[in-house]
């Protein structure tokens, strides 16, 4: 019984560590720049995503281009200037980064839809993959329609 107490006891002591070396590093330079490199943008909610097709995944994939980008916030415009994307980054964490997709309306003003998407990846190489976030930031009031069917990371 005491041999199980301490082996226990010697797990629980390292599981600390064990967690630590799983945790994935982000950016903290040039993070609007990172999310459009690394944004996997079918795993936003529908009402801001494209249309889903096989093999693309990535801005790039869809052929947006991008318009301006700093430090963190970057415009981008999808191929024929049909669909036009803003995003701009909230909070960064160590367990991912908080951004505004926003689709601007009409007016430059307003925006048509927006939301507060958590991105997280679960390892260096992964794509970002975005879920919905009740966490709610003044500079991104939610707009437009909710989307519950928003993939869960």
């Amino acid at each position: 019984m005491k041999t199980t107490v301490l082996l226990v006891v010697v797990a629980l002591s390292y599981a600390p560590l064990v967690v630590a070396g799983n945790e994935v590093a982000y950016p903290k330079e040039k993070v609007a720049a990172f999310v459009i490199e690394k944004l996997d943008l079918t795993s936003l909610p529908s009402t801001l995503r494209p249309k889903k097709e096989k093999g693309k995944k990535t801005f790039a994939d869809y052929g947006f281009t991008v318009h301006a980008v700093d430090e963190s916030e970057a415009v981008l415009e999808a191929a024929g200037g049909v669909r036009r994307l803003a995003i701009k980054v909230l909070d960064q964490k160590s367990s991912g980064i908080y951004v505004c997709v926003a689709e601007p309306g009409e007016n430059s003003g307003s925006a048509k839809t927006q939301s507060v998407i958590l991105l997280k990846r679960k390892d260096e190489n992964a794509l970002l993959k975005g879920r919905e976030s009740f966490r709610e930031f003044a500079t991104c009031p939610v707009v437009g329609g909710s989307d519950s069917t928003s993939n869960s990371y």
